[in-house]
């Protein structure tokens, strides 16, 4: 019986279209994956018949998940540090490379579109959102950090829409991606064959130009009095104790749900989106740094134990409060890792 392909790889007339094809696992990413896509738009980067690339996912639910996270445990609890550096490197250099791909890349975020999901398709030149968009990068509530050219992304979003994604890691809609940088263009969801065919003759300005549509009002726009109040404190805990002394529910909302994550990801992540980045690159390289430190000794493990492995929804995070969490442990995940540097700003 032959298994079925992760990742479809095809050619539609000018469009090279790149679906991930793992539906029951809402398209998560394996290394694999990672490198078939490396390699198709390595192929089309000099084809003259291509003039477009696609990037899309199988099935209902979304274009991805996120990272193949299971496999990362699974090389922790064995000791393996190789795999996941071998796993971020790789990754990371694609989302880089779709950044600066000399072709039109399109980036549909329909359905579920979370980590790593938005590193393969909001670093491309046209992206796009529908209704059905769930966008987020959800990585505090598994003891992890975000990553793939997320700590980028957010630190650019409009006033602290980024440091309010970030550190409650809830999805927003697609109009509210659009507010915050991640995307650029709102389409109905009925109308992606459309947008196929229309890229497949290489008119990608006139095609999404044409489908485009004026996006919903943005959640976020309306929250943004609050949320760069709150957010533009120093630490965490005075985010928290902003955001417990507003008067508005929503607020009070994201401070319980902040107060679910990991205390150690939390003050990494703020210190992350705080330091500020003169390229996609140099973030990058930064967020191989704290990925690795994240599985080596940060919450990573105890994160995707209690989400994805026992499912007990009850994680140990260690340390287990935000006042046990000093500066000097955060410092540790943005130290050099003992498998060596990404490298990437050095040569961009």
């Amino acid at each position: 019986m032959t298994a079925t392909p992760e990742i479809l790889i095809g050619e539609q007339g000018a469009l090279g279209r790149i679906t991930l094809n793992r539906p029951k696992a809402l398209n998560a990413l394996t290394l694999g994956m990672v490198r078939e896509m490396a390699a198709a738009l390595e192929r089309w980067r000099s084809a003259d018949h291509i003039a477009v690339v696609l990037v899309d996912g199988a099935g209902e639910r979304g274009l991805c998940a996120g990272g193949d996270i299971r496999a990362l445990y699974d090389a922790a609890k064995a000791g393996d540090e190789e795999f996941p550096a071998t796993f971020w490197s790789e990754e990371y250099r694609l989302n880089a490379a779709l950044s600066h791909y000399p072709k039109p890349v399109v980036g549909l975020m329909d359905g579920i579109t979370m980590g790593g999901g938005v590193g393969v398709s909001a670093h491309g030149s046209h992206r796009v959102v529908t209704e059905r968009s769930k966008v987020g990068m959800p990585e505090t509530g598994i003891g992890f950090v975000p990553d793939v050219g997320g700590t980028y992304l957010l630190s650019r979003a409009p006033g602290e829409l980024g440091t309010h994604m970030a550190l409650t890691g809830a999805p927003v809609s697609g109009a509210d991606a659009i507010e915050a940088g991640f995307a650029d263009h709102h389409i109905d969801s009925s109308r992606i064959g459309e947008l196929v065919e229309g890229l497949a003759t290489g008119a990608v300005d006139e095609t999404i130009g044409r489908l485009a549509e004026q996006p919903p009002a943005s959640a976020l726009a309306a929250n943004r009095e609050w949320i760069d109040a709150a957010y533009s404190a120093d630490t965490v805990e005075e985010v928290l104790q902003r955001l417990r002394e507003r008067p508005e529910e929503a607020a009070h909302e994201a401070a319980e749900l902040i107060g679910t994550k990991s205390p150690t990801s939390l003050k990494v992540t703020l210190r992350a989106l705080r330091g500020g980045y003169d390229s996609l690159e140099q973030a990058l390289d930064q967020e191989f740094r704290v990925a690795m430190g994240c599985i080596l000794i940060g919450d990573l493990v105890e994160g995707v134990r209690a989400t994805l492995v026992d499912k007990d929804r009850d994680p140990k995070w260690s340390p287990a409060r935000l006042d046990e969490v000093d500066s000097a442990w955060v410092e540790k995940f943005f130290e050099s890792p003992g498998v060596g540097e990404l490298g990437l700003a050095g040569r961009a």
